[in-house]
């Protein structure tokens, strides 16, 4: 029986002009898209809802929306918490994945825009491509958890790293002296002006600086310190004003803000002003003066909101009169100053002193809390703290923690110097000699008419010559004393080291020889 072949049927065929085949595919995929995925819609350029699919209806109960009805028609950022929709159709740009999470849950959704014949954007299509992925993209979605945490415990430090530590209550003492630096501190709270807090290392500058900020309208905002003695004259720079990105060879692509910016809206404390070189000092006063800064490599001017807090241990006004420090920023930093006392000036509060500091030494080391002796506050009261309250707190914590005893007594202070006793007269009538009577004195000698001043046993010298002398003394008897130190002579003066290194420079001590220095040391001063 022959056998007779079946014509076999042609398989349909694709259509040959473009734009129908393009019809077609955008047909296709719509089709396979309102399928297989969890939800669809459409949205107008108005960013109104106009459709959506089957599949989407069973989110509206979670969403808040009771039926289609009251769904279509409504804007989709009203409705859809968190939806980048809106952001598509005026960007023109596709999201095509992307996590959304609002109240009805977490979804791996894509965005694209809807375009006309002429490409003009006229809406958008939302796709929910999966609900609930943490279930099966479990690895993914640890990432981002461990990811979104890790942002968000980063965010928390550097909040609390930029919040104030201290008010006005931390401020101990109730001296005459102390009730009054408390009284300005108040006024000048709840002002924007510029402030400028004078007195000795060790004092408190940036504690005080810190209630400041904390009594004043910018608390919320960042509290920002940076110590200009601490950072290379070569780096101040980008320390204030940030750097652009690729500024520079090894320079973040990213760029870098600058201290001005970080304290945006809130404060910044500028401490040793005194030691800011003198080119700085003049880009300085123009950010405080207009408010605006420019990163190092930009051409864009920022716009900051910042309230400053200068602090200094020296002397700005004859730095003025010396050329040191510039006039014009002077005045503009000495808007509201404040000095605070050296702690010799305010003795009166010494016992309440070390009870707190003791308190904290104890607290932190995990002592058992101590307590000081009458004798022992009357030897601490004899010692005239040249290092202030920095000087009296590692007094303490020294004697703290090399004893077990709970009452500290004088003895356990014997590394203070014991107080000085009073002369002893001279038998053969002779007094101290002139020099050393101005010393005594503690100071220079006797002023005279015209701006001069007459050293003892000297001749009358202009006041900068004088000044100059007794720097010149004072660094290289320091210097001797240390062996060359710079770092232990810086210490021994009371001054920062870049102090140090700038005077020698300009007294021309720095190219000396250590044995050189030795040889005209001088006296002590």
């Amino acid at each position: 029986m022959p056998l007779h072949a079946t014509p076999s049927s042609s398989p349909p065929a694709l259509p040959q002009d473009a734009d129908a085949l393009l019809r077609l595919a955008a047909h296709s995929m719509f089709d396979t898209f309102a399928r297989t995925t969890q939800g669809m819609l459409v949205v107008d350029r108005s960013h109104r809802i106009v459709w959506i699919s089957e599949g989407y209806k069973k989110f509206l109960p979670a969403l808040g929306v009771e039926g289609e009805h009251a769904f279509l028609g409504r804007k989709v950022e009203d409705v859809v918490p968190n939806t980048l929709i809106p952001q598509v159709i005026e960007s023109g740009r596709a999201m095509m994945v992307d996590l959304l999470t609002n109240r009805a849950g977490t979804f791996l959704v894509s965005r694209m825009p809807l375009r006309n014949e002429a490409g003009e954007v006229i809406g958008a299509l939302g796709l929910v491509l999966m609900d609930h992925p943490e279930t099966t993209m479990q690895p993914l979605m640890q990432k981002f958890s461990r990811l979104q945490r890790e942002l968000e415990d980063a965010q928390r430090q550097l909040a609390a790293q930029r919040r104030p530590k201290y008010t006005l209550a931390s401020m101990v003492g109730a001296s005459p002296a102390m009730m009054e630096v408390k009284r300005q501190a108040r006024r000048v709270a709840g002002t924007d002006a510029t402030v400028l807090l004078l007195g000795e290392t060790g004092t408190g500058k940036e504690l005080l600086a810190q209630a400041i900020h904390a009594g004043s309208s910018r608390a919320r905002a960042a509290f920002v310190g940076v110590n200009i003695a601490a950072v290379p004259d070569t780096l101040l720079e980008a320390e204030f004003f940030g750097v652009a990105g690729g500024a520079y060879t090894g320079a973040d692509r990213k760029g870098r803000d600058g201290k001005f910016k970080l304290a945006d809206g809130g404060t910044l404390f500028l401490d040793e002003i005194g030691d800011m070189p003198l080119p700085l000092q003049a880009k300085l006063l123009r950010v405080l003066q207009e408010q605006e800064v420019e990163p190092l490599g930009s051409n864009t001017v920022l716009r900051v909101n910042v309230r400053v807090i200068a602090a200094t241990s020296r002397d700005l006004p004859a730095m003025v009169a010396t050329g040191q420090f510039r006039a014009d920023l002077y005045y503009r930093l000495n808007v509201l100053p404040i000095r605070l006392p050296a702690l010799r000036e305010r003795l009166a509060d010494l016992d309440a002193l070390t009870d707190n500091l003791l308190d904290d030494i104890c607290r932190r080391n995990g002592l058992a809390p101590k307590s000081l002796s009458a004798e022992a506050l009357e030897r601490l009261g004899a010692h005239p703290w040249p290092g202030n309250i920095r000087e009296l707190r590692n007094t303490l914590e020294q004697a703290a923690l090399l004893t077990d005893d709970l009452l500290l007594r004088a003895e356990h202070f014997g590394a203070l110097p014991a107080p000085a006793a009073a002369p002893a007269p001279d038998p053969a009538g002779a007094g101290p000699t002139a020099a050393g009577a101005g010393l005594a004195r503690g100071g220079l000698g006797e002023p005279l008419a015209g701006g001069g001043l007459l050293l003892p046993g000297a001749a009358l010298q202009p006041l900068p010559q004088a000044i100059a002398a007794l720097e010149t003394a004072s660094i290289r008897a320091a210097l001797a004393a240390t062996q060359g130190n710079k770092v232990a002579a810086a210490r021994l003066l009371g001054i920062a080291r870049a102090t140090l290194y700038e005077k020698m420079h300009q007294l021309g001590l720095d190219a000396l020889p250590v044995s050189d220095i030795q040889s005209h040391a001088g006296p002590a001063v």
